[in-house]
């Protein structure tokens, strides 16, 4: 059994690697293959493909209508990682109709389709709960899809106030995180400076639906009534407990 060092009680509060140790001139040979499996279910993360049908159902079930599918110009996971630009733009749209409602929710497999799969339903489920009070567009699955791909979908939708829920690249400590990013008012052509972005979103490691979920309801409600979103807009929920 190994003695407690200097790090043992550091190494509890994040999950950074530090304290490796020594064998030799070199990390430990158990620390070197947990490096190499998590470097490898990164990639993982990156390239398996969203299966969608599945995913579908389990959108379908949290009660906020039967879900769309569309996908981005970037025709192959390949031509997603290489053109950036391409998953920006949505390939056909005709299936998203315009409705009545507040908030328009786009669920983007982004670069971890796996964190869309672990964790959409529950943090749909979530803010479904803290948005209780805004009427809620039928979700839209993005597949190929980047951060701005989200803002054609809510133009086609005709709502004031778009969620993109996403997954977030990769790391070498979390390969299934998701982020969420606010955009007031969603157009072609947002910048990033007009968005709000919750990110490390992924129980029990990161952040709790529940706490996601009453970010965005705080960011919600001072958008519409700031009339915008992005760099002047900011979280104030911790106000509200």
């Amino acid at each position: 059994m190994s003695t407690p060092d200097f790090w043992t009680d550091l190494r509890v509060t994040t999950q950074a690697r530090i304290g490796l140790g020594r064998a030799g001139d070199a990390l430990p040979t158990t620390r070197v293959l947990e490096f190499r499996a998590a470097h490898a279910a990164a990639r993982d993360a990156v390239h398996m493909p969203l299966d969608t049908d599945s995913f579908a159902r389990e959108i379908a079930a949290v009660g906020l209508g039967d879900p769309v599918v569309v996908s981005s110009k970037a025709a192959t996971r390949s031509e997603y990682l290489r053109r950036p630009d391409l998953g920006r733009r949505p390939e056909d749209l005709s299936g998203v109709d315009a409705v009545d409602a507040d908030i328009g929710i786009v669920l983007c497999d982004g670069l971890s389709p796996r964190a869309l799969m672990d964790h959409g339903a529950g943090l749909l489920a979530a803010l479904k709960e803290s948005l209780g009070t805004f009427t809620i567009a039928p979700p839209v699955i993005a597949t190929q899809a980047r951060v701005a791909l989200g803002d054609h979908v809510g133009a086609a939708l005709g709502v004031s106030t778009l969620i993109v829920v996403i997954g977030e690249r990769p790391g070498l400590s979390v390969a299934d995180s998701l982020g969420i990013y606010l955009t007031h008012g969603p157009k072609p052509g947002r910048n990033d400076s007009e968005r709000n972005c919750i990110s490390n979103i992924h129980p029990p490691g990161g952040m709790h639906y529940d706490h996601a979920a009453r970010v965005t309801a705080s960011l919600v409600a001072g958008a519409r009534t700031l009339g915008r979103s992005g760099v002047d807009l900011k979280d104030s929920s911790r106000e509200l407990t």
